[in-house]
């Protein structure tokens, strides 16, 4: 099934002017990985190996999710929550505010507080639980961990293995998380357009439903018909045979 169909089929490439991507922002009740790395190891191991004592990365379990990126499973995340207030508490430096920032920005912020304490520190910041959600009419639907922060949604349906046969391309339903309002967004992968949609990159959280075709929804209805009609054929079928033996 052929995607971008109308897009002519010449050998001259054509540029398609696309929408910037915007980096996400933290937000409460993301999971952070962060690292801070020292130049003594003992101070390095005390601040990214203490299984959640005083703030550090603690596994947390987050239902349809895993820590290996691009794959879906039942696992635990390990990072920093971010709290309702947007705080995250780190060892040695405390608690700092990284809700309304991006990865980047925190990481500057973070490096700022630990240059306080260590010399030269390493920092490291990324979502921990950069998850995607893929239903519907997909080979492998599931929640995903994104691999990076620039995911679109050719992304997202090539880790859930393409859309089926029965899946409509035209009509793909994006639902998206916008200060606690829900957006209903569809799509049309037959446009080239797609590309330079606003929606065209993933933010977290962000589930995609594609919808079966009227042809898949036309085959379950008949075998749902075909196994009433059975399940009425063999209940009658009893009823004689009961009432034959009654007599």
């Amino acid at each position: 099934m052929p995607y971008f169909q109308d897009f002519p089929d010449t050998a001259k490439p054509a540029i398609i002017k696309t929408i910037p991507f915007k980096t996400p922002v933290i937000q409460s009740d993301d999971i952070l990985s962060i690292t801070i790395q020292t130049i003594d190891n003992d101070i390095t191991n005390l601040l990214n190996n203490n299984n959640g004592v005083n703030g550090g990365n603690s596994s947390l379990p987050v239902a349809g999710s895993s820590t290996t990126p691009g794959t879906p499973n039942q696992s635990a995340i390990a990072g920093y929550l971010v709290d309702k207030a947007g705080n995250v508490e780190l060892p040695f430096i405390g608690e700092i505010k990284l809700a309304g920032l991006t990865t980047s920005e925190a990481h500057n912020l973070i490096k700022k507080e630990a240059n306080k304490y260590f010399n030269n520190p390493v920092v490291n910041v990324r979502f921990a639980n950069f998850k995607i959600t893929v239903l519907g009419e997909v080979n492998r639907p599931a929640s995903y961990i994104a691999p990076n922060e620039k995911i679109n949604l050719f992304d997202a349906l090539g880790m859930a293995g393409d859309l089926t046969i029965f899946g409509k391309r035209e009509n793909v339903l994006l639902l998206r998380d916008t200060l606690g309002d829900k957006q209903m967004i569809r799509l049309n992968l037959n446009s080239k357009d797609i590309v330079s949609s606003p929606y065209f990159y993933l933010q977290p959280n962000d589930i995609v439903y594609v919808e079966p075709s009227k042809y898949k929804i036309a085959s379950v209805d008949a075998i749902r018909n075909r196994n009433i009609t059975l399940a009425a054929s063999a209940l009658t079928i009893l009823l004689v045979l009961v009432t034959r033996i009654g007599k």
